[in-house]
């Protein structure tokens, strides 16, 4: 299935034609959510990638992924306001953001402002578990990537696994967005109603960060012009599928976030084969 949703590569194509992405992401002390995120959208294929994070993230960003460009945020340890979003085919936010009060405004300007498909992930799923009222302003498309606990705190604890299934459908129908619920075969569920399976992925994956990078990975497709549900598709499969080749060259115990990244090119040569593992 993932294999016939591949764009092919044109002899002539610069990076223009594969999409600048936004990730907004990072807070002092959370500058790694940044790096991953924006390497996993170098990795998946984005053209260009711009990661905008607070002053105290910029050092730290720019020494560690050269390819990546900066935006400084005015605020020094947190997210205080929205960039231009004019020059950007999609925009990621959530990784490592926290949720302090301007970041909370921040994120309502960008869900105001920008209308094309937003990846919503991590503490900015959790802004709108605090402000419940901004989920009204979510883009129609916009993919949101949360855990278990995360959906929890979205829609309240529910009892069994397929009480939380209809909740998923239930949301993503309402909300006219795309929900990719992670965890062992992550579920997507569609706008329509349609839920799709993933089939990739291990326990290894269960680490700090592993979440990041698939928040790079949706973005970076999306901003190569992959629709919102081809995109999270696609990047469901892959993440799932470079974490399984990573786990053969680690044990699942070892295996960190940084792991998955560095096999993404490896994961996009299978499918290209059809060969899997």
């Amino acid at each position: 299935d993932v294999a016939r949703l591949i764009k092919q590569r044109g002899r002539f194509d610069h990076k223009g034609v594969f999409g600048h992405a936004l990730i907004i992401a990072g807070s002092y002390g959370k500058a790694g959510a940044a790096i991953l995120a924006g390497k996993a959208a170098l990795r998946a294929g984005a053209g260009l990638v711009t990661c905008h994070s607070p002053a105290e993230c910029v050092t730290p960003l720019q020494c560690s992924v050269a390819e990546v460009m900066v935006s400084p945020d005015e605020g020094k340890e947190h997210i205080t306001s929205c960039p231009d979003t004019s020059t950007y085919d999609a925009v990621g936010i959530g990784p490592g953001i926290g949720t302090d009060p301007d970041t909370r405004r921040a994120l309502a300007t960008l869900l105001a402002s920008f209308r094309k498909p937003i990846v919503i992930d991590a503490d900015a799923l959790n802004i709108l578990s605090l402000e419940p009222e901004m989920m009204s302003l979510i883009p129609e498309n916009s993919v949101l990537t949360p855990h278990p606990g995360e959906f929890a705190r979205l829609t309240g604890k529910k009892e069994s696994g397929i009480q939380r299934m209809k909740t998923q459908i239930e949301f993503a129908r309402r909300h006219k967005c795309i929900v990719l619920l992670k965890g062992g075969f992550s579920s997507i569920a569609m706008p329509d109603g349609r839920v799709r399976f993933n089939s990739t992925g291990n326990p290894g994956m269960a680490t700090a960060g592993s979440g990041d990078v698939l928040t790079g990975m949706i973005t970076s497709l999306i901003a190569q012009g992959y629709s919102s549900e081809n995109a999270a598709v696609i990047g469901a499969f892959i993440h799932g599928l470079a974490g399984d080749l990573a786990v053969k060259k680690s044990s699942m115990e070892a295996l960190m976030a940084g792991d998955i990244i560095k096999k993404i090119g490896k994961a996009y040569m299978k499918i290209e084969k059809a060969t899997f593992i």
